[in-house]
């Protein structure tokens, strides 16, 4: 299979998972009603999880633009794949956030908030101060995209072995550093979903906050970067 279906379905598969998670909890009339945070955590490292055990032995499952850029930092990817690989994770992103949307229809038509309405596509910071929020995402894919660079082999990516580290590694940020922000640490899964909630007939609901979607896009690649850069400092000792 092409490396480009590889990236989209594997990022749509992290959506559908992690984006459903959220509906479960946060929507009305379902079952995992105010389940609460850690419930979503393990639903989106489940998703990362599935998602690179699909994609893996087909693009190397970076499914996120922060990893493809890290990546291509470090020297373990070649720069003339990159928009092929970013153009892939935002479609898929926005593919599996419409299916979340199909598979939840009817309790998006009964829930009345429009925060939590939106909380399923992408994120929002529980306090807006720019800079703050920025160096959150920065850290948080930092730590994930160091930890990516340690298990990808060589011109590919990660392997379909490294799945559950790596699943373990967003559960873990999650835990620990996605009180602030939510933490997207990934550029499409925000901004793919944050596009198809704007276009998508959602009874009531919010602007989808376009003043603060250049955050979850910033400060993930500035975390890429910064990891790249540490990687090939200590790889040069």
């Amino acid at each position: 299979m092409n490396p480009f279906f590889g990236e989209f379905f594997g990022t749509a598969i992290i959506l559908l998972l992690g984006g459903g998670v959220v509906a479960n909890v946060s929507l009305d009339k379902t079952n995992g009603h105010n389940s609460g945070w850690i419930v979503i955590t393990f639903g989106w490292a489940i998703g990362v999880f599935t998602g690179v055990l699909f994609a893996a032995p087909i693009s190397g499952a970076h499914l996120n633009p922060a990893v493809t850029l890290a990546l291509v930092l470090a020297d373990k990817f070649p720069a003339s794949q990159i928009l092929l690989y970013f153009t892939a994770q935002l479609l898929g992103a926005m593919f599996g956030s419409g299916l979340v949307w199909l598979a939840y229809k009817k309790q998006f038509d009964a829930t009345s908030d429009a925060d939590a309405k939106m909380a399923v596509f992408c994120t929002s910071p529980n306090i807006r101060s720019y800079g703050y929020n920025i160096l959150t995402e920065l850290i948080g894919t930092h730590m994930l995209t160091m930890a990516v660079l340690y298990m990808a082999a060589p011109q590919v990516g990660l392997g379909a072995l490294s799945a559950l580290p790596v699943a373990l590694v967003v559960l873990g940020i999650g835990l620990s550093l996605g009180g602030p922000t939510g933490y997207a640490i990934n550029p499409a899964r925000d901004l793919g979903p944050r596009i198809m909630h704007y276009f998508l007939p959602i009874p009531n609901k919010r602007t989808s906050d376009w003043k603060y979607a250049w955050v979850p896009i910033l400060g993930p690649m500035l975390g890429a970067a910064s990891a790249a850069a540490l990687f090939l400092i200590l790889k040069s000792f």
